[in-house]
């Protein structure tokens, strides 16, 4: 079953937002200027990597398994905080906004992928 329309579609540029929301996140200890920790830097590059390729891996081969993991990541940004003790800086607040973002978008993308089949997956992009 495929739906049609603007919100019942996966369209490509979901994923482009969640590159751009990869590299924002990896940037946000320089935006926020907030470069003291390096471990916390650290982290958030990471964490910026791994949303920016689970997107990117979303143009090649679309499977859910990939909004999951953003979705994780997602929350993990908006738990950093509290696990790192960096709850009250302005990074949190960037980290808290952020990570929301990333948890809907990919509760978005999932739930249009929810009822597509192996095959209609197979060609996201085309």
């Amino acid at each position: 079953m495929v739906r049609s329309g603007f919100w019942g579609e996966h369209r490509t540029w979901e994923d482009w937002a969640g590159i751009c929301l990869g590299v924002v996140i990896g940037l946000t200890p320089w935006l926020a200027g907030e470069t003291q920790s390096q471990a916390i830097m650290l982290h958030t590059a990471l964490i910026g990597l791994i949303v920016l390729v689970l997107a990117a891996f979303e143009f090649v081969d679309l499977r859910r398994w990939e909004e999951v993991a953003e979705f994780a990541c997602g929350l993990w940004l908006m738990a950093a905080p509290f696990l790192f003790g960096y709850a009250g800086s302005t990074l949190a607040l960037w980290h808290y906004a952020l990570g929301a973002v990333v948890a809907v978008l990919a509760l978005f993308e999932f739930w249009q992928d929810w009822r597509l089949t192996p095959q209609e997956l197979a060609r996201h992009g085309q």
